[in-house]
């Protein structure tokens, strides 16, 4: 008789017993599930579909007929007449180009690296900082309209607060911003970056929140200073948030509008406020309307931002692609 005791053994299980594990199988979307998803997603398409690809498509086909707007069948097929006649023989189109240009270089080269400077600096813990950061927002809070006619007060020639300050209320010494064809459009730029450098602080202050602190304190073990650690380390780090920026700066300044329609007095291209959004505007719903003519400035415009809009992109993903 053996001394060791054996533990007994289970009884094996059969294998006809054995029940495999079947693979869950997805649960079918009830009748009503489907109309919730058909509602979240048929509703935000549709929208797009009417109201950025029908206009877009539209605006393309008018852009090559001749039509006063009020009936269909008053439609010409002129073919390239318009743009012919807009790139020789439309006096307040190139003037527009380059007032467009001015303005996305203005944006670009101050406000967009000075908000994105006062993003840095709040981003350092300092005293009061929530009340700096809504102060410095708050513009952008405010529609473009609101803030024309803010600034419109601000620049008024008989009483406005930029003539009393630097003096000339008197008799003779009116400045008037928004009618002079040499300052009217500097006047306009300084009121919409009073609003842009408050978007482009959120925006890279919003970056600046998820930046990992490890290495600002690894570049500060090295030796070196804020400015430096801010050039070489956070900058780059944020390269995702560059190119939103200036992506949104892009398109800031081809589409301005709002502001300069308040602060121009409304249709009408005032010289020296000439923009394609105005033109576009005063073709298209002015007093003589030539609707071939304004969709085929939108149809430049379009071309153009999307140009150097995708332009850009692809040269980041290109180097994207190759640093990895």
């Amino acid at each position: 008789m053996s001394s060791t005791l054996e533990a007994p053994k289970e009884p094996a299980t059969p294998a006809a017993h054995q029940v495999p594990a079947r693979p869950g199988r997805p649960r079918r979307l009830s009748l009503r599930d489907r109309l919730f998803l058909g509602v979240i997603v048929g509703v935000p398409l549709l929208a797009l579909l009417v109201f950025v690809w029908l206009p877009a498509l539209a605006s393309f086909a008018l852009s090559f007929t001749s039509w006063d707007g009020i009936s269909l069948s008053d439609v010409d097929w002129i073919g390239w007449e318009n743009y012919r006649e807009i790139f020789t023989n439309y006096p307040p189109f190139w003037p527009a180009v380059q007032h467009n240009v001015i303005w996305l270089l203005f944006t670009a080269l101050l406000p967009t690296p000075f908000g994105i400077f006062l993003a840095y600096q709040l981003d350092r813990k300092i005293r009061f900082t929530r009340i700096y950061q809504t102060a410095i927002f708050l513009p952008m809070v405010l529609s473009l309209a609101v803030v024309g006619l803010i600034w419109e007060i601000i620049y008024n020639p008989d009483n406005g607060l930029l003539n009393g300050i630097i003096g000339a209320v008197s008799p003779g010494t009116h400045i008037d911003w928004l009618s002079d064809p040499d300052l009217n459009l500097w006047a306009v730029l300084v009121a919409s970056a009073w609003r842009h450098t408050g978007y482009i602080m959120i925006l890279y202050l919003a970056g600046l929140k998820g930046f990992d602190p490890a290495l600002k304190e690894a570049a500060a073990l090295d030796g070196a200073n804020g400015r430096q650690t801010f050039l070489r380390v956070v900058f780059p780090a944020l390269k995702p948030v560059n190119i939103v920026i200036l992506v949104v700066t892009a398109m800031e300044s081809l589409r301005a509008f709002d502001i300069v329609y308040v602060l121009g007095g409304g249709i009408g291209s005032k010289p020296g406020m000439e923009l394609l959004s105005l033109l576009i505007t005063d073709n298209i719903v002015g007093e003589t309307s030539h609707i071939g003519y304004g969709s085929a400035i939108a149809v430049i415009m379009l071309l153009v931002s999307l140009t150097a809009i995708c332009t850009f992109l692809v040269q980041n993903f290109r180097k994207d692609k190759e640093e990895e």
